[in-house]
């Protein structure tokens, strides 16, 4: 059984995904801990290259799914399949660098030290973004007091996804009831935790815009989160989470 997994989930990022399972690797006890990458079927021959590595490497292991549904299935299917392995910590990494893997280990001794929920975040002391426009700072920020105002939370990088959860929490979250797909499954699946009485803590990171490959943000995604995050406060103060 692995003590932590840490879910990767790929779409074209054949420029990336060897690149950052190494890194993962690096930091991560291999005799113990896993990679899955979690690749929707991505055109670029990403798959490809995760199944050669899952040969060389005993420690990464790939799940193909069939076509590109969005960042929360391919997360709640990377959930899934850590929980069935028995693993004691399950973490969202981005593939593309934006997240440093040399921060993985803070996030799991922040677990370890009784958080049930550590989040990677931007918008605490020591935390920051890199390589940010002045737009994209005030999108981000402002996404994240919207969500944390309508919310009721004092969670500050509620749009972060660079996560480790206990597996209680998403044992105890309803994982089929999460109805955001784009970049609003972080903010639900942190509120929920918070919801059921949960510990998150934040953990100072910073933020790096990727170098390589291309941007899986659009307008669609931003609209879902606009819309999502009052659905799920009504969803709440209606017991119905």
């Amino acid at each position: 059984m692995p003590r932590a997994v840490v879910c990767l989930p790929t779409y074209d990022e054949r420029e990336n995904v060897e690149a950052m399972v190494r890194a993962l690797g690096a930091e991560l006890d291999t005799s113990r801990d896993r990679v899955l990458v979690i690749d929707d079927n991505s055109p670029d021959g990403t798959g490809e290259i995760a199944d050669r590595l899952a040969r060389e490497l005993e420690w990464v292991e790939v799940l193909h799914r069939p076509g590109k549904e969005g960042l929360g299935p391919a997360y709640v299917a990377g959930f899934r399949a850590a929980l069935a392995q028995g693993a004691e910590l399950v973490l969202e990494v981005d593939c593309d660098f934006s997240h440093d893997p040399k921060d993985v280990p803070r996030l799991i001794a922040a677990c370890k030290n009784g958080a049930d929920l550590a989040l990677g975040s931007r918008y605490v002391a020591g935390g920051g973004t890199a390589n940010w426009g002045l737009a994209r700072r005030a999108i981000s920020a402002g996404g994240s007091l919207y969500a944390r105002t309508l919310l009721g939370v004092g969670v500050r990088d509620l749009t972060g996804g660079f996560k480790c959860f206990r597996r209680r929490v998403l044992e105890t979250i309803d994982l089929d009831a999460i109805a955001a797909r784009g970049y609003a499954f972080q903010i639900e699946t942190t509120y929920r935790a918070l919801h059921a009485g949960f510990t998150v803590v934040e953990v100072p990171i910073v933020f790096v815009d990727r170098a390589v490959g291309g941007s899986k943000m659009s307008r669609s995604i931003v609209l879902e989160a606009v819309w999502q995050v009052p659905a799920l406060r009504w969803r709440a103060l209606r017991g119905r989470l």
